[in-house]
């Protein structure tokens, strides 16, 4: 029942984007077609969730979703429906985490954007830990994507003028972390969550580098490419 849901969800919601948008889309073939994989980008509109879940094609997409919406009776209705993980993204949710990474480790892909929430400068902001925790525990491939082009104030000006999005998506090539130590966890981390972004970073336009544009790893990784 969850699995017809997911696919009657995703291909309404394919119907409207392409509609819409117009989808640039780099590098897909990056994206495993089975087995455990967390996909991590940034975030700078609402537009980036149903990206994700649509691009997974996958029934077996696990879907975390920051629990205030939970609040709103018609979400909670179909998140429920399809499994949806609710997450409390004001702490460390620990239950959230461990509950993805049994998923993932079951063969399950999930979508997150380290940042945690929208950023308010439309370029890469400081991430939470959650997203290099969860990577390091489940031991599965790490999936970077950038997406440019979501931002919430260019999609109402287009969408107001009648002018069809211009959205782009650049998967890069899977990478893995080392397993989380006994010691010093909190640098492992720290450190972790930075390379993760720096692979966010490195397949952003310039401008939505943010925080991270001046980061030698991001000049190091737009090299190797």
């Amino acid at each position: 029942m969850i699995n017809k849901l997911i696919r009657l969800i995703r291909k309404i919601t394919k119907m409207i984007l392409y509609t819409i948008a117009k989808i640039e889309l780099v590098g897909y073939e990056n994206l495993p077609r089975e087995g455990g994989c967390l996909v991590i980008s940034n975030h700078i509109g609402r537009l980036d969730t149903w990206l994700g879940f649509i691009m997974a094609n996958r029934d077996d997409v696990i879907i975390m979703i920051a629990d205030k919406y939970a609040e709103n009776p018609v979400l909670k209705f179909f998140g429920d429906a399809i499994d949806t993980i609710w997450v409390n993204r004001d702490g460390g949710d620990i239950r959230s985490l461990r509950m993805a990474q049994k998923r993932l480790q079951a063969g399950g892909l999930a979508v997150i954007a380290p940042e945690g929430t929208r950023s308010p400068t439309e370029a890469l902001i400081k991430p939470k830990s959650g997203a290099a925790y969860l990577a390091a525990k489940a031991q599965v491939p790490i999936v970077p994507i950038g997406l440019a082009g979501t931002e919430d104030r260019v999609v109402k000006q287009r969408l107001r003028r009648f002018r069809r999005l211009r959205l782009r998506i650049h998967v890069g090539e899977p990478f893995t972390l080392p397993p989380l130590p006994r010691r010093d966890k909190n640098q492992f981390v720290e450190e972790s969550t930075t390379e993760m972004m720096c692979q966010i970073a490195s397949l952003l336009p310039e401008h939505n580098r943010g925080v991270y544009a001046d980061e030698a790893r991001v000049a190091e990784l737009l090299i190797q490419r």
